[in-house]
């Protein structure tokens, strides 16, 4: 699969989970389109590729996309932020 139909297929992916968790866990009848996902880094290895993307909806979800060209397959990992702690370092 080529980058760009790729980062396509991922922004839709995200988009939609993004949808169902501002309904869910929200109870916000709001919408995430493909225009609110954006892309962090990508890289294609081979026949496979990875994609780190985000949205700018209020959830502050990150998300992990990946394609395994063998299988045909795309995983999609969210990630959220628990807490920021600072250290000192001296």
């Amino acid at each position: 699969m080529n980058v760009e139909k790729f980062l396509k297929i991922c922004k839709e992916k995200v988009a939609q989970y993004e949808t169902e968790l501002l309904n869910y866990d929200l109870a916000c009848p709001e919408h995430c389109s493909t225009d609110d996902v954006y892309v962090v880094w990508s890289t294609k290895v081979l026949q496979n590729n990875k994609a780190l993307l985000a949205t700018n909806k209020p959830v502050q979800t990150y998300y992990e996309a990946t394609y395994n060209g063998d299988k045909g397959e795309l995983y999609l990992d969210a990630y959220r932020k628990l807490e920021n702690q600072s250290f000192k370092i001296d």
